[in-house]
């Protein structure tokens, strides 16, 4: 199978599966010089599968997880747990419910090209298959078997998770 079918019976074997969503950071223009506070903007929802997302039309390289919570005051011993809890609070801003898990950072891919014989990172051709990069130091593993395990977990997680 090809990578646009492969995806395409992943779909299928999904249908009514949990999805996440997906947002946009926005940054607003300023008025009257004053800064505005940015917000993530809801643009759909996709299947989590490790580092692919997959929506109804589509197939996505996925970015930073964030889970939209309040903005509170906190002590941060790093820059970038401040800058993690910025995109938690944008997201609430955005319209996001508290608590609710939020993909932004994602890029397009294209399956197509895999087919074709070129990388659209993550997804990579491997002696004719179609693989997926599923770590940066990690090989290329067949695409098959990944969205086979994926789909799995995701359809029935392990306890406790």
């Amino acid at each position: 199978m090809n990578t646009v079918e492969l995806l395409a019976a992943a779909r299928t074997r999904l249908a009514g599966a949990p999805q996440e969503a997906l947002g946009e950071l926005v940054v607003p223009r300023r008025i009257l010089g004053l800064a505005r506070a940015p917000r993530i903007e809801r643009r759909g929802s996709a299947w989590h599968l490790g580092v692919l997302l997959l929506t109804a039309d589509a197939v996505l390289a996925t970015g930073e997880i964030v889970r939209a919570r309040h903005e509170a005051r906190r002590g941060y011993t790093a820059e970038s747990q401040r800058q993690r809890a910025e995109l938690a609070a944008a997201a609430v801003r955005g319209g996001f419910a508290d608590g609710e898990t939020v993909h932004v950072g994602w890029r397009m891919l294209q399956p197509g090209a895999v087919d074709r014989g070129e990388a659209s990172a993550p997804l990579f051709p491997a002696g004719g298959v179609p693989g997926v990069r599923w770590s940066a130091s990690g090989g290329v593993m067949p695409l098959e078997a990944y969205l086979a395990e994926r789909i799995a977990l995701l359809l029935d997680p392990p306890p406790g998770a």
